[in-house]
């Protein structure tokens, strides 16, 4: 009987290489070359139905979770019982109150507009073109805090061409009522 070592020397030493298996191969139609996988790490798995065996905190050292049983030093999170309740941040006022509740909550990029009443428009003559500059050099409107809208508070008699950005709808149906127009403007 052979020893492993002086059979894998036999078979190293014998003239048959690869080609030839394969010509054997072509020969002989049950030959199969052997398939070789090489292990990944992602196939080293536990073996179906184990388990992992539970921790056994606060028995030493050689445990793996010996002393603080692997929850730091001291602290409320630390001790026994249970922790901080969600959204607590240590007694500062949390986020749930620091943010508003209702809508008053300022709008971001709010659009500002330059605001007038139709009461203020009726001391205009009649026919007028209503724009922003003309309602500066009239003295009517002091600032120029953005684009113009007209509100309706008040009353119009006389017909107005007014060009503005914006119109609140009671204003537009009192200036076309009095027999002027409304335009939009950009």
């Amino acid at each position: 009987m052979l020893s492993a070592g002086v059979e894998n020397k036999k078979i190293r030493n014998s003239k048959l290489t690869h080609s030839k298996l394969l010509d054997t191969r072509s020969l002989n139609t049950n030959y199969q070359l052997p398939i070789t996988k090489t292990m990944r790490l992602q196939d080293a798995r536990p073996k179906a139905g184990s388990q992992k065996r539970p921790r056994r905190l606060g028995r030493g050292i050689s445990a793996g979770q010996g002393a603080s049983s692997g929850k730091g030093m001291r602290g409320q999170k630390s001790r026994a019982g249970s922790g901080t309740r969600p959204g607590f941040e240590g007694g500062q006022n949390p986020l749930y109150r620091r943010l508003p509740k209702l809508k008053s909550f300022p709008i971001v990029n709010r659009k500002e507009y330059t605001t007038i009443n139709v009461s203020k428009l009726a001391s205009l003559p009649a026919n007028t073109e209503v724009t922003l500059t003309s309602l500066i050099q009239a003295k009517i409107v002091t600032t120029d805090d953005g684009p113009l809208k007209i509100l309706g508070d008040g009353e119009l008699n006389v017909p107005l061409q007014v060009r503005a950005s914006a119109f609140t709808a009671g204003a537009r149906t009192k200036i076309e009522a009095a027999g002027g127009s409304c335009e939009l403007v950009a």
